[in-house]
């Protein structure tokens, strides 16, 4: 006559592992990155990658157009839950500001035309 065994982990108490406590630690010397655009925003499937920039201006010369270049600065890369994590706060932010009457939503942009909108 046969007999079942039990794995052990069947036969144990199931218990919930409990959450790591983390706690963040400043760096007063970590070194921080001035930048006054986005250049770049792609998600691949497994990370979301923020490339940020600066511009700097050409020299200036009398009765020209003004030039410039724009250069890249960091770039920011995140796996999907930290991704969502900055867009909930960003989203936060810009509710705040809306709130504060510093910043104004945007209204939905209306899609161009298609051919088969022209009747």
């Amino acid at each position: 006559m046969a007999t079942e065994k039990t794995p052990p982990e069947a036969s144990a108490p199931h218990r919930e592992r409990q959450p790591a406590t983390i706690r963040l630690v400043d760096r007063p010397d970590l070194a921080e990155t001035f930048a006054d655009s986005v250049s770049g925003l792609v998600f691949d499937g497994q990370t979301l990658r923020i490339d940020f920039a600066v511009t700097r201006l050409d020299e200036i010369k009398p009765n020209a157009p003004i030039t410039g270049r724009r250069y890249p600065a960091c770039r920011l890369v995140l796996p999907p839950a930290a991704a969502a994590d900055l867009i909930n706060r960003m989203q936060q932010i810009a509710q705040a500001l809306t709130e504060a009457g510093l910043a104004t939503r945007n209204a939905p942009r209306a899609a161009a035309p298609t051919p088969s909108d022209k009747g």
